[in-house]
């Protein structure tokens, strides 16, 4: 491969900042954490936060048309040909794609879940949730490992994991917003569950205990993959894993302000305060410098719908095996993976007979 000439970096230096400034402009929030990676992993990261900052705006604004998805796909054809069009983002984001080798499926998941926004798009269970998190925010997760020279499985797992827990955090923290908006990310299927009806409700989005315990249902899913993300950060480089800890915590601690409100997300938004940022900060530090000393174990996949995504960067990889008799902390793993299960399963369980007591219990007026 050619070694980079003076001129190519000089241009390379100028497109990152113009990819800087235009994040600027609109993902302050990911600027400030990203100045808690070291520079290797920040500068790539800019480049791609500024080419999925570019594709959200060409759908979001003017829609999910075939010309505008043509448009994407044509940038991506150049980018993946080494030819992109004259555009100091999709430049930045060529060498990046070529340097850690990312491949197509990953930048084309993020698209078509912006389509699916575009759209309006519902999802009727829980599991079309994790399919439209894992590319709006999964598929973001993988590139970012990738930018880390993260390439086994498990820890490309583990990154889908967390930034669909990332995802599910946003949904139930915006469940109002959103339906203001006249969108809905919650399962159609659990507030049918709940008595309620989703257009009905769409109509009149206010707070009810229903809405609170579908609300409790999305976060203790996220506080799965949050559970299961912090095995994997452990498995970072170790000058990343302040960051991503710092990043995980933050996004986990929106999903306890919306409990500490009631889980009503609709009437108020839930903000982590300036003093709780920093202690949250402080504690990534401590679980980045304490992870220096954990044995590094592999983890089974638990979202299937993020299984293509992994496939992508391992296509003839097999699924891991079961631990053998004498590997402890790995046979010690698949047992907390089987009491999470039955855990998840339980609470289902309970929701459903909750559900079924209060529409077979007779209203005041009937009794």
């Amino acid at each position: 491969m050619r070694q980079p000439s003076l001129e190519d970096m000089r241009r390379q230096a100028v497109d990152l900042d113009d990819c800087r400034e235009k994040l600027a402009n609109g993902s302050r929030t990911f600027l400030a954490a990203s100045r808690l990676l070291p520079r290797r992993v920040r500068d790539p990261a800019i480049a791609l936060y500024a080419f999925c900052r570019e594709a959200d705006d060409i759908i979001d604004i003017g829609g999910a048309t075939e010309g505008n998805l043509a448009l994407l796909t044509d940038r991506l054809d150049g980018i993946y040909r080494h030819a992109p069009c004259a555009s100091a983002t999709d430049r930045a984001f060529c060498a990046v794609v070529h340097k850690f080798e990312i491949p197509r499926t990953l930048p084309d998941a993020l698209i078509e879940g912006f389509a699916w926004d575009a759209e309006g798009r519902r999802h009727e269970t829980f599991a079309d949730v994790l399919a439209y998190s894992t590319r709006v925010a999964g598929s973001v997760g993988a590139m970012m490992a990738l930018l880390m020279c993260a390439r086994e499985r498990s820890q490309l797992a583990r990154a889908c994991d967390l930034g669909i827990a990332m995802q599910l955090s946003n949904i139930a923290r915006d469940v109002g917003e959103d339906a203001r908006s006249g969108r809905i990310y919650l399962p159609l299927t659990w507030m049918r569950d709940e008595g309620l009806d989703p257009d009905a409700w769409l109509a009149n989005p206010v707070h009810s205990p229903a809405i609170a315990r579908i609300v409790e249902r999305l976060l203790d899913g996220a506080d799965s993959l949050y559970r299961r993300a912090a095995r994997g950060i452990s498995a970072l480089p170790v000058d990343c894993r302040a960051g991503i800890f710092a990043a995980a915590y933050l996004y986990g601690e929106i999903g306890n302000e919306v409990r500490r409100n009631g889980h009503d997300s609709i009437s108020r938004r839930a903000v982590v305060p300036a003093k709780r940022k920093i202690e949250l900060a402080a504690k990534a530090a401590l679980s980045a410098s304490l992870s220096l000393t954990q044995a590094r174990v592999v983890i089974p996949d638990r979202v299937p719908e993020a299984a293509y995504l992994l496939d992508a960067v391992h296509p003839h990889a097999a699924h891991a095996p079961n631990p053998a008799w004498w590997n402890l902390p790995a046979r010690t793993v698949r047992v907390i993976e089987l009491f999470e299960r039955l855990e998840l399963r339980d609470r289902d369980a309970q929701h459903a007979r909750l559900s079924h007591m209060q529409s077979a219990s007779p209203s005041p007026a009937e009794a």
